[in-house]
């Protein structure tokens, strides 16, 4: 179980994107990485491919940031003003209705509903 999953909203804690919000489109769990809608926008510079009917040229694509760069978006905190939050786990229930929920480490608030 990740800390940072797929939807969530996050913000970038460090680089030239720091203090931006967007939503995680892809985790890629075995690099410990993750992709930001709209965040570390980078130019590719691509060559066409007439077969595919791809066009060449300039193109802007998101590439991947680290999980350590990023925080979880948390609404409740500084007094409902909001601010990146880190995560981590707990288990609510008893028996078989166990379950392991993420929560938000500042404000004890289960993240998962």
């Amino acid at each position: 179980m990740s800390k940072i999953k797929k939807g969530d909203e996050v913000v970038v804690l460090t680089g030239r994107d720091k203090g931006r919000r967007g939503n995680v489109t892809r985790v890629l769990v075995g690099e410990g990485r993750v992709i930001v809608e709209g965040i570390n926008l980078v130019k590719k510079h691509q060559k066409g491919n007439p077969n595919a009917g791809e066009p060449g040229g300039i193109i802007e694509k998101e590439m991947s940031l680290d999980l350590s760069n990023v925080g979880l978006w948390n609404a409740a905190k500084n007094n409902g003003e909001g601010g990146p939050d880190r995560v981590g786990y707990k288990f609510l229930g008893e028996g078989e209705a166990r379950r392991k929920v993420r929560y938000f480490k500042s404000t004890d608030e289960v993240v998962d509903a």
